[in-house]
């Protein structure tokens, strides 16, 4: 841990290149194993929990800003890294925190690749961002959430059957109940990220205002997205890639915003081609 910010090693060769994972809101970084597990072969693979996700506690009275996740990103970076940059692979919210932390220390990374970040332009998306008003139907849905399941194997149940889990990979479905959850003196299992503080997250996004700073941001970036749905980040995100000084865009229209937990081989070959195009393999280093 980085002062009380939980990191997580995978596994891989200690004296090899790094990879790490920066996680998505309402997730923890265990969900992202399972792609680590397609790379621990070459890369040394590890993942961090944001404060109030997975083991990484929310302190009393804490108020949620996306600069502190991007603040707390690079404060991981620069204790795994070893002053040798990195490879980071961000999901979503995860993938916002990545590109603040390099405006801040570039050189800390040799490329971060991301799928969906959450960066808008000032009209917002017509949904996703917060309005102040209350009327974010994501933090909306996080209060709704259920955070209290009788079993692991229950949570697992329940999420398998519906949207928008029903088309992740079991696997990544798995580690995240796994990890997501913790077994409470009732004996019943409880999401360690309150849906309150999901929520809060949620209606900090449109908030951050990063999208002015994106072309301060001097590291090679992959931007990835899935298929194009209104008001849902993919729509975005070739603007992201065009706004980064650096930056490429591919889309894959098979995946939703769950792309990385749908085929998590898939984004393993892409992390995996990613480092070899920046000389970040066990044989460039």
């Amino acid at each position: 841990m980085t002062s009380d910010v939980a990191i997580h090693d995978f596994g891989g060769p200690a004296d090899g290149p790094v990879v790490l994972f920066s996680h998505a809101t309402g997730f923890c970084g265990w969900t992202y194993q399972p792609i680590a597990t397609h790379l621990t072969d070459r890369f040394h693979c590890l993942a961090l929990d944001y404060r109030g996700f997975g083991d990484t506690p929310l302190p009393d009275g804490w108020d949620v800003d996306w600069w502190e996740y991007g603040r707390e990103a690079l404060d991981v970076v620069h204790e795994v890294a070893d002053g040798t940059p990195i490879l980071a692979f961000g999901h979503s919210m995860g993938g916002t925190a990545l590109l603040m932390a390099a405006l801040t220390d570039p050189d800390a990374f040799a490329g971060i690749v991301t799928f969906e970040p959450i960066i808008f332009p000032a009209e917002g998306l017509g949904g996703p961002a917060a309005d102040g008003n209350n009327s974010n139907p994501l933090a909306n849905g996080a209060r709704r959430r259920r955070a209290s399941f009788d079993s692991f194997q229950q949570a697992f149940d329940n999420f398998a059957a519906k949207p928008p889990f029903d088309n992740v990979d079991p696997v990544a479905l798995r580690a995240y109940v796994d990890h997501g959850f913790f077994l409470g003196e009732d004996t019943k299992v409880h999401l360690k990220c309150t849906p309150e503080h999901e929520a809060d997250t949620f209606e900090a996004a449109g908030k951050h205002h990063f999208w002015d700073r994106l072309p301060e941001v001097h590291v090679s970036t992959w931007v990835y997205c899935g298929a194009f749905e209104a008001a849902q980040p993919a729509v975005i995100a070739p603007r992201i890639a065009e706004r980064i000084p650096d930056g490429h865009f591919e889309q894959f229209t098979e995946f939703n915003h769950f792309g990385p937990l749908q085929a998590p081989a898939r984004f393993a070959e892409l992390i995996g081609t990613v480092a070899a195009e920046v000389g970040l393999s066990p044989d460039h280093r």
